[in-house]
């Protein structure tokens, strides 16, 4: 049990090239395959913390490793869905305030590390992450989403739209709450 979460982390990262991979699968098989995979990798992103914290079994590494692998998935998806005109004219704007802000708290998360600094997650931001991968869901079924719901595609970029506002809001605090902390010289 005790390197399960981690297990789970690596887990997540070793899947975004098969939802890559998918993604040349063709109609519904490849639809389905990309959301089935992508489904699995964001079940291991809840169950790897949750199993780290139940059974007291956290660490440096999955703490660290965690939210490397929430990020490559989304960003492999976000780039993924823009390069297939899936995510497309002025909808792109939400993949990059997405993208923009991961690299940004990333980064300071990195900074306020050497500082011995935590930032730890907002519940704002956790359920910014449960949008972002709903609305990814949506997106993945594409043309195939249309089958089961008319409007699949549209209700993935309104929940798209959705997340990057919080994904400004979270951003904006995670800032905040760091510039207390920063020092602008190393005197």
């Amino acid at each position: 049990m005790q390197h399960l979460p981690n297990i789970l982390t690596l887990l997540r990262i070793l899947l975004i090239p098969g939802i890559y991979l998918a993604f040349f699968v063709p109609g519904v098989a490849g639809d389905a395959l990309a959301l089935l995979l992508f489904s699995i990798a964001g079940f291991t992103d809840f169950f790897d913390g949750w199993l780290a914290r139940k059974y007291e079994v956290q660490s440096g590494f999955g703490r660290m490793l965690d939210p490397i692998a929430d990020k490559l998935m989304v960003a492999t998806c976000l780039l993924l869905l823009v390069g297939y005109d899936i995510i497309i004219d002025f909808h792109i704007i939400a993949a990059l305030i997405i993208l923009c802000r991961e690299i940004l708290v990333s980064g300071l998360r990195e900074y306020l590390m050497e500082l011995q600094v935590a930032l730890p997650v907002s519940t704002l931001a956790k359920y910014k992450t449960a949008i972002q991968m709903i609305a990814i869901g949506f997106l993945l079924i594409d043309e195939t989403g249309r089958l089961i719901l008319t409007h699949a595609p549209e209700i993935g970029l309104g929940l798209l739209w959705l997340a990057a506002g919080l994904t400004l809001i979270t951003g904006y605090d995670y800032v905040r709450q760091g510039m207390k902390h920063a020092k602008w010289s190393d005197e």
